[in-house]
């Protein structure tokens, strides 16, 4: 009986200290699945979100500033000069980037995608020293109106209500700003839609013909192209056939001395290029390019933002209109591909 009381008594103390250790292992592997679970649901969040979107916006926060540097400086040096000296730069930068592996299949289709990037910016820029910089980034993205189109009739994608609607949204923040009927409205706004036109040819092309080459090498035969058209433009500047024009610097002025301040400012534009070349070509290798279209429109935000920093270019009440119009717009096209991915 007593031997019973004493194994009662040792299994009692036993268990006072191996309950709570078995208690606090369930509670630690419970902590643990916890975790595991919170992280999944991060992750399974983070994957909802479309393919090529943060590229997007990241590479529309690039272009916009940019743009802004450009026409800071187009009043001193040409957009030969600039494209020359930034692609000194950035062509070495994006050839260790690719490990000197830039010959792939379709350089044909390379070549004419980087051609009609350059008529994109060459009917963008010179209008930049004329127009205030929301106004002209508001004309040029009309680009995910045509990119929606082309998505659907090149692609094939089904684009649907939800997404026009997001669209539309969009556009109409840009027609607030714009206000293409009042009387102080410039023909010069519709080279940007040119450019804008461009844009969309360019980011279709991207999907449907180079979808599968790396965007490295995509970047790096833009700016060879870019090398290629400066040199060329600025020969015939100095050959006489074309005489250089002061009155009209971002396309006719000369060859310009350079100091370290401008060296700065190319460099700057050189790591813009660098991450928008990538960043624009990843973007619209997405499988839902009309999706990524929706937030192009963050560049106006952006381009916004830039004009007050840089040039004082207060926006008013509309342009503040425009702004949230142009946010909903985005949002829209988030949740609509969301639902089309429920059905």
């Amino acid at each position: 009986m007593l031997d019973f009381a004493i194994g009662v008594t040792e299994n009692s103390r036993l268990s006072c200290f191996t309950y709570p250790a078995q208690m606090r292992a369930t509670l630690k592997v419970e902590e643990n699945q916890l975790a595991m679970n919170s992280t999944s649901t991060v992750a399974t969040g983070m994957s909802r979100i479309p393919q090529g979107v943060p590229a997007i916006v990241a590479s529309v926060f690039g272009m916009a500033l940019a743009d802004a540097i450009i026409k800071l400086v187009s009043a001193d040096m040409s957009l030969w000069q600039i494209w020359v000296l930034r692609s000194v730069i950035v062509i070495p930068v994006l050839f260790a980037f690719a490990r000197g592996r830039v010959t792939v299949p379709g350089m044909g289709w390379i070549a004419l995608r980087s051609m009609i990037l350059i008529a994109m910016y060459l009917f963008m820029y010179p209008a930049l020293p004329f127009l205030n910089l929301a106004l002209a980034g508001a004309a040029f993205y009309t680009a995910p109106l045509f990119i929606v189109g082309l998505a659907a009739i090149v692609l094939g994608n089904r684009v649907t209500s939800y997404h026009w609607l997001a669209i539309l949204t969009g556009f109409a923040g840009l027609l607030v700003i714009v206000c293409p009927f009042a009387a102080t409205f410039s023909p010069l706004v519709l080279m940007p839609v040119g450019a804008a036109l461009c844009y969309a040819v360019a980011a279709i092309m991207t999907r449907a013909r180079s979808n599968d080459v790396p965007p490295v090498v995509l970047g790096f035969w833009l700016n060879v192209t870019f090398l290629i058209i400066g040199l060329v433009a600025m020969a015939v500047l100095t050959s006489g056939l074309v005489t250089p024009n002061s009155d009209f610097p971002v396309l006719l002025a000369p060859w310009q001395p350079t100091d370290t301040g401008d060296w700065g400012m190319l460099s700057v534009l050189a790591i813009l290029m660098v991450g928008t070349s990538i960043g624009l070509a990843k973007a619209y290798q997405s499988p839902r390019p009309e999706v990524v279209a929706a937030f192009d429109y963050c560049y106006m935000v952006f381009a916004i933002f830039w004009g007050v920093v840089l040039f004082g270019e207060v926006p008013d009440v509309w342009t503040l209109v425009g702004m949230v119009l142009i946010i909903c717009g985005g949002i829209g096209g988030l949740m609509a591909d969301a639902m089309r991915s429920k059905r």
